[in-house]
């Protein structure tokens, strides 16, 4: 089993920048084994895959968010984090980390979720 625990501000304002980082516990965020990703879900809409990070530090966008995503890892402290900028309130939503075996938003294990509102 993977755990995984997502951490970072509930508010946001608008033009700045959301970071989350998913700490991973249980297995290292080096195995090839799976894929980690972000995906977020927005009030009242369906899950949206934002990007994912490979055990060996490939990284994966989403077209539409790729000019705004930025996701790294810090392998020492087994976590790897969301950076999102120039936020609005259209990425009012609650993000989540997930483990897969590919780049999508499809999971095997899922932390519990964390909500981001975009707000001045």
């Amino acid at each position: 089993q993977v755990q995984l625990q997502e951490s970072g501000p509930g508010l946001v304002k608008p033009s700045q920048t959301l970071s989350l980082t998913c700490t991973v516990s249980d297995v290292s965020i080096r195995t090839d084994y799976y894929y980690w990703n972000w995906i977020r879900q927005p009030p009242g809409k369906g899950l949206e895959w934002m990007g994912a990070i490979t055990g060996s530090g490939n990284t994966y966008y989403s077209p539409s968010l790729k000019r705004r995503t930025s996701i790294f890892r810090d392998t020492s402290r087994n976590q790897f984090t969301l950076q999102l900028s120039s936020v609005t309130p259209e990425d009012t939503a609650v993000y989540y980390c997930t483990a897969g075996f590919g780049a999508s938003s499809d999971y095997l294990w899922r932390g519990q979720g964390t909500q981001v509102t975009v707000s001045s």
